[in-house]
């Protein structure tokens, strides 16, 4: 009789249609999420306070107001005063005070504050996602006993964010396996398809990564807010979340996961039921079906390929579109090298993973499927080292970040562990070709599992008594087992105990298979190697993601050392000589500004003639100007206090640096002049 092929399966069908829509979809997505993702700079810092911390105002201020280094996020709750009491003196609405390049936010006060010393607590969350919070005092009148304690833990920390840095390796855990297994599948043993321990294997990472996801989302308003467990159940703060950047990463995964669902169904159902079909057909008619069937087995392949490349890549877009990549300079490249990044580590650490389960479960695996995996992941280790020292330039920026600040030297300890991990993978490499050369000289007995005792047997009689023996005892096992399965219907104690001991016997066979080869044993330990490795290569890089990059902190460094130029703890004063070329048009204007820091200030002008008395001017006007940071003139026209005598308060200087101080004088109508002097302001 002719053998036909068989007919396509119609769910293999609709599936292997799907997938091209299902990739194209998603691309959209991924493309919308780019276009949203705007540059900003990494972990913004407090540049800049009014009141500055530690600073004594003679009255009340009106409002408290912050300036950042970049755009920060914050909320109605996010600056919070108290009076020496601990009771909250403002009246809980923020202020955005942000105008161009300035990032400033304040709060309003109540009125008729008394004397005393006041605590300012703030936090935020920064562009790249991470919460930066701080604290500091201020006196109105003379400083006082207070009995708030400035907070000693940063926002983000504590037993919440020990749960939140857990579900971020989670995360990565998930995403690596999930990636990396179904990559091994697709690119080096399709027959893995249908293996049950891959397919535990993939399946528990996309619940692994679910679950993080899902932990991150609900632990994310106390991770950047109070750290108390309570507020996860927070509706509202679940609701500014999604509102985020962060929030939007999570849903959009979220999603995405959903895709990786039916991408997994397919690849363990449709895919994996044609690993299993292996038909037998012969004649004309039989190789035209065979021909067909792989057709359509390798349409399906490359439409599960393509479809998971768009889903990992998406999953990948959600952290580079919101942590690190997204901030600081170049941007617009930073973002698609982390996802390729992203990709090439969960390839070669989680197909690292499969391999490791396959050789361990799965004795018989092919050596082809091996080389594969090991060219793979050559490839996956040269994508790695091309985006890695791109990006770890682009965070670091120089040798003093690289060894002086934790970012960097956390970078180092993950080269390092890298290369341990390279030099593992090329004695994985020596027990492969091992490997090889083992199963072309004995395929049988690798094969033959409990038969490789029988084939290198020599034709002893004693040997021969043994295996006559042994064989006599299989086949009483078996009748056994065949009188036992009558009894076991009506006896489930007796059911139990045969499953019990046929589970035994397959164990013992796997064991024995396994153990013939030495290549493969010696292969299973390197790669077991390996995987250790990669544990800890994956927390490192976790802990590094939540870290300030090295370039911020020395950024921050350098505001902070420009502060300290300034003279330090009192007031800026400076004498400045005029003379105007008319009538009375010589003299001589001091200037005081008090304390002479970032924020606002009092200043002072006094007016003298040449000989030493207060010379009353028709007008004095003043400008400040920051030329390094293109800020400026800023005008000011002093109040008139007394003959010779004008003040102002309140003269802001958002930022540290070294400004330019232009004194207009006039002594007549037509008769004036410009002074001017550079000062460095903290």
């Amino acid at each position: 009789m002719t053998a036909t092929a068989p007919a396509p399966y119609p769910a293999r069908a609709r599936a292997t249609a799907l997938l091209p829509r299902l990739a194209l979809v998603l691309a959209a997505l991924l493309a919308t999420l780019f276009t949203t993702a705007g540059p900003a700079a990494a972990h913004a810092a407090l540049t800049a306070s009014d009141p500055q911390d530690g600073a004594v105002v003679a009255t009340a201020p009106a409002q408290i107001t912050l300036s950042f280094s970049e755009q920060v996020a914050m909320g109605d709750d996010s600056i919070r005063v108290m009076d020496p009491q601990g009771k909250r003196v403002d009246t809980g609405e923020l202020r955005d005070m942000c105008s161009g390049s300035v990032i400033r936010y304040g709060t309003a006060l109540h009125s008729g504050l008394p004397n005393g010393t006041y605590t300012v607590a703030w936090q935020a969350v920064s562009a790249d996602s991470h919460p930066i919070s701080g604290a500091f005092t201020f006196s109105i009148g003379a400083p006082s006993a207070t009995s708030v304690a400035l907070p000693t833990q940063k926002v983000g920390g504590g037993p919440v964010g020990i749960a939140y840095g857990i579900a971020r390796y989670a995360a990565y855990a998930g995403f690596t396996v999930l990636v990396g297994g179904a990559a091994f599948i697709l690119l080096c043993w399709r027959r893995g398809s249908a293996e049950r321990p891959l397919q535990k294997l993939v399946v528990r990472g996309w619940v692994t990564l679910t679950a993080a996801t899902l932990a991150m989302l609900v632990l994310r308003t106390p991770y950047t807010g109070s750290g108390k467990f309570a507020d996860a159940f927070d509706l509202d703060g679940l609701k500014a979340v999604l509102d985020t950047k962060t929030g939007a990463s999570f849903l959009s995964r979220l999603l995405l996961l959903g895709a990786a669902a039916l991408f997994v169904a397919v690849l363990f159902g449709a895919y994996a039921r044609r690993q299993k079909v292996s038909p037998d057909l012969t004649g004309a008619d039989g190789f035209e079906g065979r021909a067909e069937d792989e057709k359509e087995t390798s349409d399906l392949a490359f439409g599960l390929g393509i479809g998971g490349t768009v889903v990992a890549g998406g999953i990948a877009a959600t952290w580079a579109l919101s942590e690190h990549a997204s901030t600081g300079i170049q941007p617009a490249i930073a973002m698609p090298a982390d996802i390729l990044h992203l990709l090439a580590m969960a390839t070669w650490l989680g197909g690292l993973t499969a391999l490791l389960i396959a050789l361990h479960k799965v004795p018989d695996i092919e050596r082809d499927a091996v080389q594969r995996f090991s060219r793979v992941a050559f490839v996956s280790v040269l994508v790695l080292a091309v985006t890695g020292v791109y990006q770890s330039w682009r965070q670091v920026g120089s040798w003093s970040a690289l060894t002086g600040t934790s970012y960097g030297r956390l970078l180092l300890i993950k080269v390092a562990l890298v290369a341990v991990l390279i030099g593992v993978a090329y004695l994985s490499r020596k027990w492969t070709a091992r490997l090889g050369e083992v199963r072309a000289e004995e395929p049988a007995k690798l094969l033959a599992g409990a038969d490789v005792s029988r084939e290198t047997a020599t034709g002893t009689s004693a040997n021969n008594s043994a295996e006559a023996g042994a064989a006599g005892e299989a086949e009483a096992v078996e009748g056994a087992e065949g009188a036992g399965s009558h009894a076991a219907d009506s006896d489930p104690k007796r059911a139990a105990q045969l499953a019990r001991q046929r589970a035994a016997r397959e164990k013992a066979r796997e064991t024995r298979v396994r153990d013939a080869d030495p290549g493969r044993a010696g292969l299973r330990r390197s790669v077991l190697a390996e995987a250790g490795v990669a544990v800890v290569l994956l927390a490192v890089t976790t802990v590094l993601t939540s870290t300030e990059p090295g370039r911020a902190v020395e950024q921050e460094a350098g505001r902070g050392g420009a502060a300290t130029t300034a003279v330090p703890n009192r007031p800026v004063k400076i004498t400045l000589p005029f003379e105007t070329g008319g009538q009375n048009g010589k003299g001589t204007v001091r200037l005081e500004l008090d304390p002479g820091r970032v924020g606002a200030n009092t200043l002072h002008l006094f007016a003298d003639g040449p000989d030493g008395k207060p010379m009353d001017l028709p007008e004095v006007k003043i400008a400040f100007t920051l030329p390094a940071k293109e800020i400026g003139p800023l005008p000011l026209t002093p109040d008139r206090a007394a003959a010779g005598h004008w003040t102002a308060s309140g003269v802001q200087l958002p930022l540290a640096g070294e400004w330019r101080i232009d004194v207009t004088v006039r002594t007549s109508d037509i008769d004036q002049t410009t002074v001017q002097k550079n000062v460095k302001i903290g």
